[in-house]
């Protein structure tokens, strides 16, 4: 049935004041939340047709490879479709991938007006949706809500901007900052919601990474179990390939795929029992850091397969090296309120001896998870 929306997590008060721009914006925003993680590499995108000051149809890009928010939004129609306002929080696509250009599609409804809450990094589109658009005459308007629908899909543009994936840390540590007792024990410092947070992050992102330290301390899996989600590619740093044949990172390949990071040189001998289990391994040149590879080199590879997101679970030497370089976008740090007094450090030495020069963060919020306090911030740039 057609309906009149408005935010209902704001007061009436300020519904008021907010333009119907904004409001039908933001119900965009929020259809398109519901893809998160279902539909990557691809944005995640929402829809909303009003007529007459009703929503008429709306809709979002359910899964990878399937119908974008627009056509869902289309075919959710309940009344005739000329005239309409549409709102759609990313430049509807102008290109045929896996499927057909949405610009086509929303031309040929003859709309009276396109609203676009960011335009599309994607060199393929940039543009070319919203040329198409007012070629057919169609008034168009862009930049409602353009922040919050630019850090909705935070992952896609670092991806399109930087050729590299966004990469994510998260690490859970004690009070006083340790990751693991001094004999290398981690298990478990943060509490069982805080796991099953870890796991619902794994499920946000196309691979987790870890070092080969994390992988003899811990024995991880890496895949997601706790949750309902899909399994990301793990991704091992061994660069001399250290790795026992056995560790679980490296079983299930059915369920999820392991690429083992290796440099050059590292014993063919190992590689040739590694191929036999179907274990793919990617050549890093080497670097002078806490993981002896050029991580920016990494990035730009995983970049080149498609992945255009990153979760690093550690060790510290990992965490270390990714902050060092300047490759973090994003943090969540996991604090349980425990003491270990020695122990291994969450973050080693980042070679800075002024406090001006400390890595600045950008704290989104705080919040508890069982006993513990989960930070999640973004790395300020160009701080």
């Amino acid at each position: 049935m057609p309906y009149k929306i408005k935010n209902p997590t704001l007061p009436d008060s300020v519904n008021e004041t907010m333009t119907d721009d904004i409001i039908y914006m933001k119900r965009a925003l929020v259809l398109a939340r519901k893809g998160e993680g279902k539909v990557s590499p691809n944005p995640m995108v929402g829809a909303v047709i009003v007529k007459n000051g009703k929503v008429i149809g709306e809709g979002y890009h359910k899964l990878y490879g399937g119908n974008h928010a627009e056509v869902n939004a289309i075919s959710s129609s309940t009344e005739p479709l000329d005239g309409t306002d549409i709102y759609i929080s990313l430049e509807p696509c102008s290109h045929y991938g896996k499927t057909p250009p949405c610009v086509e599609r929303i031309i040929a409804i003859k709309p009276a007006r396109v609203i676009i809450g960011v335009l599309d990094p994607n060199p393929l589109v940039a543009g070319q949706g919203l040329a198409a658009l007012k070629a057919a005459g169609i008034k168009t308007e862009v930049g409602i809500l353009e922040a919050e629908c630019r850090r909705l899909n935070e992952k896609f543009f670092t991806f399109m901007e930087r050729k590299r994936p966004f990469v994510t840390i998260k690490f859970a540590q004690t009070i006083d900052g340790r990751i693991a007792s001094a004999g290398g024990e981690s298990k478990w410092i943060s509490s069982y919601a805080s796991r099953r947070f870890a796991h619902r992050l794994r499920s946000l992102h196309d691979g987790v990474l870890v070092g080969i330290g994390t992988v003899y301390h811990d024995d991880p899996e890496l895949t997601v179990r706790l949750v309902q989600g899909r399994n990301p590619l793990r991704l091992v740093v061994d660069p001399h390939l250290r790795i026992d044949a056995s560790a679980q990172v490296l079983s299930n390949q059915h369920l999820a795929r392991t690429i083992l990071i290796a440099s050059p040189d590292s014993l063919h001998s190992k590689r040739e029992i590694l191929n036999k289990q179907g274990i793919e391994i990617l050549d890093i040149q080497k670097e002078i850091n806490e993981m002896g590879l050029d991580l920016k080199q990494l990035l730009f590879e995983l970049g080149s397969r498609g992945i255009s997101s990153v979760l690093v679970e550690g060790g510290s030497g990992m965490i270390t090296s990714f902050l060092k370089s300047g490759l973090v976008d994003r943090l969540f740090i996991v604090t349980a309120p425990r003491i270990l007094g020695h122990g291994i450090e969450s973050i080693g030495n980042l070679g800075i001896d002024k406090i001006e020069n400390a890595v600045s963060l950008d704290i989104d919020n705080v919040r508890r998870s069982g006993g513990d306090i989960i930070v999640n911030a973004r790395v300020r740039k160009n701080s």
